[in-house]
């Protein structure tokens, strides 16, 4: 049985060199932003990150202003007063620099989660126009993944999978 494997394999292994591999290409990027979910998503973002914005300007502003306080005040506070008042503003100041890292990684999060459904759409559509045309694969061109491609090899699917998008 091995033997015949064997054989097999090397009849037919000319026959699959000469074999035309049909390939697609498309910009992953360029076809994730096209998308109309994705500027509804990218604009649902947006908001979220205005309003973080909002909230760490607030939040700086009320440390500048107790920081300024404290500035004015030194001079005339009692020992324990000063290092209560500065200890608050280390507290304070703390605060504020653990909310910002928070806020980054709920961004991050909330970005992922509101891209997650395009990414898959956007791979099933991929695929299916992958099968449709025979395709033994479809490459991404971003970030110069692919220098060259050879147009008489490849086809480039962009349009297609933007139509198919739609």
């Amino acid at each position: 049985m091995k033997k015949f494997s064997i054989l097999l394999l090397t009849l037919l292994l000319p026959l699959l060199a000469g074999a035309q591999v049909k390939f697609g290409y498309f910009s992953y990027e360029e076809a994730f932003t096209s998308m109309p979910e994705y500027a509804i998503a990218r604009t649902n973002l947006q908001d979220l990150r205005n309003k973080y914005d909002a909230e760490t300007k607030r939040v700086e502003e009320e440390f500048n202003r107790k920081y300024e306080e404290f500035l004015e005040g030194q001079s005339d506070f009692a020992p324990t007063i000063l290092q209560k008042r500065q200890t608050e503003l280390q507290e304070l100041l703390k605060k504020n620099v653990a909310f910002k890292a928070e806020i980054a990684k709920l961004l991050k999060q909330a970005e992922k989660e509101a891209y997650a459904p395009l990414r898959e759409k956007l791979g099933n559509v991929v695929a299916k126009v992958g099968a449709e045309r025979g395709y033994a694969f479809i490459l991404n061109t971003d970030g110069d993944a692919c220098p060259y491609i050879n147009p008489e090899m490849g086809e480039d699917v962009s349009e297609v999978i933007r139509e198919a998008l739609r």
